[in-house]
């Protein structure tokens, strides 16, 4: 009796050992897998942020030698689809210093922040520039923290430097054009605009030029 007892005691406890050893075999492999989906992801961003300051690079180096330099300068995509850049956003606050192309599609959002809506920089209007929010620190994944006053600089194309102060950050669903519609015509405004990933809400940067 007690032999019989004590084989099915064993028949359970390797049974036991067999599931626990199936589940820490499962645990490894699914942290792999999600320790290879996390480096591709880091490694895909790293290369829009490599070709990102390579167009940066390109842009600097062609108005540094170029006594003549055009309204918009043509740069090239992945894609090899043709695009421009109106100049560069740079915000001291956040480490934010980008090209910003001169068209917006899904694709050339990517890679730098894009100019959807208004004019050009300087110009009286709603200049509206869009920009991937990958919560990091990269592109304009910290727009949310910007506060009242906070600078936001716009180089142009003719080393114009144009500053900016922000006088609202607020969200809004994610589709209401509100923020692009609603400024002071008499103004010369700029309209930041980024995801938030975790409500699926725009997340909205106000700022305007102050005149002296």
């Amino acid at each position: 009796m007690n032999q019989i007892l004590e084989t099915t005691l064993n028949t359970k406890k390797n049974k036991s050992k067999k599931i626990l050893k199936l589940q820490l075999y499962f645990s490894i492999l699914f942290i792999f897998i999600i320790g290879i989906f996390i480096f591709y992801n880091n490694f895909k961003l790293s290369q829009k942020e490599r070709f990102s300051n390579q167009i940066l690079n390109n842009y600097n180096i062609t108005k540094l030698y170029s006594n003549l330099f055009s309204n918009e300068l043509s740069n090239f995509n992945e894609n090899n689809e043709i695009s421009s850049v109106i100049g560069i956003i740079d915000i001291p606050k956040i480490n934010v210093y980008y090209p910003v192309f001169s068209n917006y599609t899904d694709e050339l959002l990517k890679f730098s922040p894009c100019k959807f809506y208004g004019p050009l920089p300087g110009n009286v209007g709603n200049l509206c520039i869009a920009g991937h929010n990958y919560d990091n620190n990269k592109f304009f994944s910290n727009i949310s923290n910007l506060s009242i006053n906070d600078e936001i600089i716009i180089y142009s194309n003719f080393n114009k430097k144009y500053s900016y102060f922000v006088y609202d950050v607020y969200e809004v669903k994610y589709d209401d054009l509100s923020p692009i519609h609603s400024y002071n015509k008499a103004l010369k405004e700029l309209t930041l605009i980024t995801c938030n990933n975790l409500n699926n809400n725009r997340v909205i940067v106000k700022a305007k030029m102050l005149e002296l």
